[in-house]
């Protein structure tokens, strides 16, 4: 679990372009993050406690998909007092919040949470084979399906687009097919 999640915090656009710029903008999005988060559990008269944070910065820090297991995981290397329960309403906390997304790909039974502060909206592809996500934004793709919308008659107000296939790691190559 850990490796996919791995996997997984390594995809993602802000990855490879504008480094030093999506430093900036991922410092001033993680203040504006922790605001929302302090101000939601003081909305709820709850306490910030150790435990619970090591949960919340470690899911902050991730720039993809991970599911609960993994996170866990990580806790438990940081903090080894975290507990799974505490992980898991620490996450529909989040969610809550609207801070995390939870999402279910395809047939998995297990939920994937990403970051939803400060973030775009973006698509996905998903492999089949081996569960890699890859994030995309494509402009041409949005308008088309909002002139969709628009010729059935539909105001969107939200959507969630997700496409399935086999990416290229684990697509056989020519050669080897032959």
């Amino acid at each position: 679990m850990v490796e996919r999640a791995a996997q997984s915090l390594r995809v993602g656009p802000s990855r490879t372009r504008h480094a030093h710029a999506d430093q900036t903008q991922n410092k001033r999005t993680l203040a504006e993050t922790r605001a929302v988060w302090q101000s939601f559990l003081a909305s709820r008269n709850l306490h910030a406690s150790k435990t619970r944070e090591v949960v919340v910065d470690i899911f902050l820090e991730t720039r993809s998909h991970v599911d609960l297991q993994s996170l866990f995981e990580l806790a438990r290397k940081r903090q080894p007092g975290v507990g799974f329960a505490t992980v898991y309403r620490t996450m529909k906390l989040l969610e809550e919040a609207g801070i995390a997304h939870a999402r279910h790909f395809g047939d998995a039974r297990e939920t994937l949470y990403e970051v939803a502060a400060g973030r775009e909206h973006h698509d996905h592809l998903i492999c089949e084979r081996c569960g890699r996500i890859v994030e995309f934004v494509d402009p041409v793709v949005e308008s088309a399906q909002d002139d969709i919308a628009r010729r059935h008659g539909f105001t969107l107000s939200r959507h969630r687009h997700e496409l399935y296939g086999i990416c290229s790691g684990c697509r056989p190559s020519r050669k080897q097919s032959s």
